[in-house]
């Protein structure tokens, strides 16, 4: 157990079919970190003798028929096995379930032969496989271990797919990945192919709705959870008819001052209003963030007022944070978090950050005074960490 609680991170597999022979793999393992670059810049990422004794589960399978499981111990940098029954027109997928902690890699050729496999009939994969393999592909294509149209074919097969887990495995990675891509001249191409690969579920799985009584209408934890995630996705990449529920959702709740939005959307609908509607629904966002006592909903709001596209609002928001009257001094560090996700406001919260540096490091000392004892301006890491993301 040495291997896996004293060594730094864990590892990747990597699965070579032999191109000369049948029946015969060649495994390798090392380190996984994000960014190869940096193990040229820091010490401890340049050893290159970390090795780890891995319990490697695999299956062998076609269009027709799976494997049983079989594992193989992995303990070397490199080794050779034999597998039954692989051949030129069979795949293999190693990490059962995602059992294991590591992640695993495979040659193109087993890729794309695991890509046909999800379009022609997925559910010969578990939904754990699914999701695991969706989640390596796209932590593999970020690091460069993978090219990174792989996850972004794999993601063809989900205008199929009705399980959470997948869905949530692709969106946690489609978002970093637009906000690397937005101020591309050919992001559209991305947004777009986005878009079509939602756009079923969305009209499946449709819109919460409320009781009479406005209570939600139940259906399983699962499918509300994959209704709004497939609604999130459609919203934040531009689906009409997602903006148009949301934006009539919004007017609804001013015209009328009773809030029918479903709970569980409430988020995602006050955001896309915002970005959406004029200053009017800013203006609103705003007063209900000051008269609701709910510390939840404030939250939401506080957070759907950096969804503005108006840099204006944004620059206020930004300098009405820094009043704890107004905003509670926790609650700032969030505002500038947030706004720097917004496209429209990374530049405003990186320059804020930095002209305001002293006085949030000195707002910051009192909320986590024992945190600055112990670690001084590194209290403020995080915040920067997570716009410079964005930035």
């Amino acid at each position: 157990m040495d291997q896996w609680t004293l060594q730094m991170g864990y590892p990747v597999i990597t699965i070579l079919g032999n191109t000369t022979t049948e029946n015969r793999i060649i495994i390798t393992q090392q380190h996984f970190i994000y960014d190869i670059s940096a193990k040229t810049k820091a010490l401890e990422l340049q050893n290159n003798s970390y090795l780890w004794q891995i319990p490697l589960t695999i299956v062998v399978g076609n269009r027709s028929h799976v494997s049983s499981e079989a594992i193989i111990w992995v303990s070397n940098k490199s080794e050779h096995h034999r597998i039954t029954y692989f051949d030129k027109g069979s795949w293999l997928l190693g990490n059962l379930n995602q059992t294991g902690y590591f992640r695993v890699n495979y040659d193109l050729r087993n890729w794309r032969l695991l890509i046909d496999q999800l379009i022609r009939n997925h559910e010969v994969l578990s939904v754990s496989n699914r999701a695991g393999l969706i989640d390596d592909a796209f932590s593999l294509a970020r690091a460069g271990y993978l090219p990174q149209n792989i996850p972004l074919e794999i993601m063809r097969y989900l205008s199929e797919e009705k399980d959470f887990l997948p869905w949530h495995a692709a969106s946690r990675a489609l978002y970093p990945l637009d906000k690397l891509l937005d101020r591309m001249e050919n992001y559209n191409i991305f947004n777009e192919y986005i878009l079509k690969q939602v756009a079923t579920t969305y009209i499946k799985l449709g819109w919460p709705k409320n009781n009479f009584n406005g209570s939600l209408v139940q259906a399983s934890y699962q499918h509300e959870e994959l209704r709004r995630e497939v609604i999130m996705l459609a919203c934040s990449f531009g689906n009409k008819h997602c903006h148009q529920q949301a934006s009539t959702l919004i007017s609804d709740w001013i015209s009328s001052n009773r809030n029918r939005i479903p709970l569980n959307v409430r988020d995602i609908v006050y955001c896309t209003g915002v970005s959406l509607l004029d200053e009017d629904v800013w203006e609103f966002i705003w007063m209900k963030f000051h008269s609701t006592t709910a510390i939840s909903e404030k939250k939401i709001l506080l957070e759907a007022l950096t969804c503005s596209d108006d840099r204006n609002l944004l620059n206020r928001l930004l300098n009405l944070s820094l009043n704890s009257e107004v905003v509670l001094d926790q609650d700032a560090i969030d505002v500038i978090i947030h706004v720097a996700r917004n496209p429209h406001g990374r530049d405003l919260a990186w320059k804020f950050f930095r002209d305001k540096w002293k006085i949030l490091n000195t707002s910051c000392s009192k909320i986590y005074s024992q945190d600055v004892l112990f670690h001084g301006e590194n209290s403020l890491a995080s915040i920067l960490e997570n716009i410079s993301l964005c930035i």
